[in-house]
């Protein structure tokens, strides 16, 4: 398709995302009862009462992408007498505003989670809240959950509370400014160089994160890398497409909010209150698991195991880190998808493969997880000696809706990417490049170009096998659909 004769812009895409939503059973715009209802919020919560603690003058910063405007989390760090250190993560009382059956709130339970492409994101709540009076702003006071954690100096948990509390952003980062300054390659960024201190909070937060990163690895977690580009514009043309990568500032948050999250599953199961907890179970494929480490030199145990899975991965991500991401979304398609269940008082825990952890109740983002806000209610009314707002049978019903929902997001995201690809991509036919072969299945094989990074169909000289380098001919783009066409030259 020639761009000169039928271009593409952004307005475009976001109309395909509206049109994906749709199709998928999400709500792309809330309903005239919810837009109501946003107009009597004019500030935002304001409780105050003996069980909530004044911690605004704490250090409080919040990491996120660099565009993030919904701020759910913020942490800080304190080295303790002996060389244990405490961790306190504040997370946003979304609840504070919106309340349980108001129509704001039932736009939530519906979608379950905001959707985000590159020409429109489609949040869970209104912008109003989830980007102002609900979010953790830098130079505002809010209210929020706080998870405090007190570790010994070997990284093990030895206290652990959860209160209510009145909190103070005092520097909002980003992942990749803060991760190059803890790898030596840049200066602290200006906005916590402006806090005394703030540089060594982030040091300890590292450095603890670091610490409970090489536990949950001792015991299996599991280490990935997926395949996750990101369309850039300037104005309204796709100028390039982008990896996110991981980096250490990435691994600090995921840290403290596996840790906070694991806190939270514990106390509700010690308070004896059903609770919602994201699971991974042991892999029904583990079998098939066993043959493609088999083809890659590997030998796993017949039985699952996440350690050996984690150990032959981190094998293959230094033997071959080009191939290592279509490796990751083999095996992460072979364990199956994750899926919210109900644990009542006295049942079994299942945990999270994938994670290597026995405990794991999504608590940490209320603002764009509706699994988040729930369970932020139920720790609500348990610390207020309070009736469960939820029935055990309203749980069931809403963990079978937040993984059918979410799974649904996740399609329209892939499907976007797809489209964001052919945009860029429309303009550049009959340009060759280098890639590898990622996939091939009932006579069709596709194939991943490095620069930008993208997949599309491959037609092949001759029969090819995954992880073969290719060099790639770009024959057709089809924007509407998602399609790009190579095929293989030299």
């Amino acid at each position: 398709m020639n761009r000169a004769l039928h271009p593409h812009q952004k307005a475009e895409l976001a109309d395909l995302a509206v049109a994906a939503m749709q199709e998928r059973g999400l709500q792309p715009e809330f309903s005239p009862s919810a837009l109501r209802q946003l107009e009597d919020i004019k500030a935002p919560g304001d409780e105050s009462g003996p069980d909530i603690a004044d911690l605004t003058h704490l250090l409080w910063c919040s990491i996120d992408n660099d565009d993030s405007r919904d701020l759910d989390q913020l942490s800080v760090s304190e080295v303790l007498p002996g060389g244990g250190v405490r961790l306190q993560v504040a997370i946003a009382d979304v609840d504070a505003l919106v309340k349980k059956n108001t129509p704001i709130d039932r736009h939530a339970e519906h979608n379950t989670t905001s959707v985000y492409t590159s020409a429109r994101i489609f949040p869970m709540l209104p912008e109003k809240l989830s980007t102002n009076l609900t979010s953790l702003n830098p130079g505002e006071e809010r209210l929020a959950m706080v998870t405090e954690m007190d570790f010994a100096p070997d990284g093990s948990l030895r206290h652990a509370r959860i209160h209510r509390a009145l909190v103070h952003n005092k520097a909002q980062l980003a992942y990749d400014a803060v991760s190059a300054w803890i790898d030596g390659q840049a200066p602290l960024p200006a906005a916590a160089a402006a806090v005394p201190g703030m540089g060594e909070h982030l040091r300890t937060q590292d450095s603890m994160a670091q610490q409970l990163r090489a536990r949950r690895r001792e015991h299996g977690a599991l280490e990935f890398q997926t395949f996750q580009p990101r369309a850039v514009f300037e104005g309204e043309d796709v100028v390039d497409i982008r990896q996110q990568e991981q980096n250490r500032a990435r691994q600090l948050i995921e840290e403290l909010m596996v840790a906070a999250n694991g806190v939270t599953a514990r106390y509700l199961r010690s308070q004896r209150r059903a609770s919602l907890q994201r699971v991974v179970r042991s892999p029904e494929r583990w079998a098939r698991i066993v043959e493609v480490a088999a083809d890659r030199g590997g030998n796993l145990p017949p039985e699952p195991d996440s350690r050996a899975l984690e150990l032959f991965l981190a094998r293959e991500h230094r033997r071959d880190p080009l191939r290592f991401p279509d490796l990751s979304l083999t095996i992460i398609k072979l364990m199956g998808r994750g899926e919210y269940v109900v644990e009542v008082p006295g049942g079994s825990k299942l945990g999270h493969f994938g994670l290597a952890v026995k405990d794991y109740s999504h608590s940490t983002a209320p603002n764009r997880r509706f699994p988040d806000l729930i369970t932020q209610r139920l720790l609500k009314a348990t610390l207020a000696g309070e009736h469960a707002p939820y029935s055990t049978a309203e749980l069931q019903h809403l963990a079978d809706q937040c993984t059918r929902q979410e799974d649904a997001a996740n399609k329209v995201e892939r499907r976007l990417r797809k489209s964001e690809a052919a945009l860029l991509l429309e303009s550049r036919i009959g340009e060759v490049f280098d890639g590898v072969v990622t996939g091939v299945a009932k006579g069709k094989t596709w194939v991943r170009i490095f620069s930008p990074p993208a997949e599309g169909l491959l037609m092949p000289l001759q029969p090819l096998q995954v992880g073969q380098r290719v060099r790639a001919k770009l024959q057709s783009t089809n924007v509407e659909r998602g399609f790009i066409d190579f095929e293989q030259v030299g």
